[in-house]
């Protein structure tokens, strides 16, 4: 008999309709509703420190005021770490959130920044917790590939994949992260039958939630984990 696949509940960006999300208090809220993993996104700093922020900028409301829309590219982490940007709450390095989060959850860093992937690799390589790579960028998910190859990788897509079968073998990923509105019984059939796991991303509606989990999907990535039972 085939052994039942484990579902994960996602915390996407930690809990942000609790705290800011990928803030510090953000995770630990959603380890507190009993996540079982952790999605977040990263960049790097002008000086190669990996920080766990969406956007490639910081926001206007960002203090100190002459560091709003700051690029985070070209700031140095010693500027970068003195940054307020919501209710005193500050961006983290990802070394921060892996040591926080130690063994209590998996951990899913998507790759936003460019040309970031040696770093990222050895930021994850220097943890002990569990952790998995993903991203809308299928080479920097190759490139992930050459560099931790037992670290295992999730591709992202935003349009119905027309072979999804080929990108994960390009790739050798073992997550497929479609947007929910596009799952459906035939992509998660293919992905399955390709001994891969479908993970729904944002998924902030219960009837939704229901609805995937009985097509059969492997995790729901949500800013609210409330709503999956």
């Amino acid at each position: 008999m085939e052994p039942a696949r484990r579902f994960e509940r996602i915390g996407h960006r930690g809990a942000p309709t609790e705290f800011h999300e990928n803030t510090l208090a953000s995770f630990e809220r959603a380890l507190e509703r009993g996540a079982d993993a952790l999605e977040l996104d990263v960049h790097a700093t002008a000086d190669g420190v990996i920080v766990v922020h969406h956007d490639p900028v910081l926001p206007p409301s960002a203090q100190p005021a002459r560091l709003g829309r700051a690029e985070i590219a070209r700031t140095q982490w010693a500027d970068l770490e003195t940054v307020e940007i919501a209710d005193e709450a500050r961006i983290p390095r990802l070394s921060d959130v892996l040591t926080m989060v130690g063994n209590r959850a998996a951990i899913y860093v998507e790759i936003k920044g460019q040309d970031i992937e040696s770093q990222v690799a050895d930021a994850i390589g220097r943890a002990t917790c569990r952790c998995a790579v993903h991203s809308f960028d299928h080479v920097a998910v190759e490139r992930m590939r050459l560099l931790s190859p037992a670290l295992p990788r999730g591709i992202l897509f935003d349009r119905y994949p027309r072979d999804v079968a080929n990108a994960m073998a390009k790739t050798e990923a073992r997550d497929v992260w479609p947007k929910w509105l596009l799952i459906d019984q035939r992509l998660v059939d293919a992905v399955h039958q390709e001994g891969g796991r479908v993970i729904a991303w944002t998924v902030n509606d219960a009837r939704e939630t229901a609805r995937l989990v009985d097509l059969g999907v492997d995790g729901i990535c949500s800013d609210d984990l409330r709503l999956i039972r």
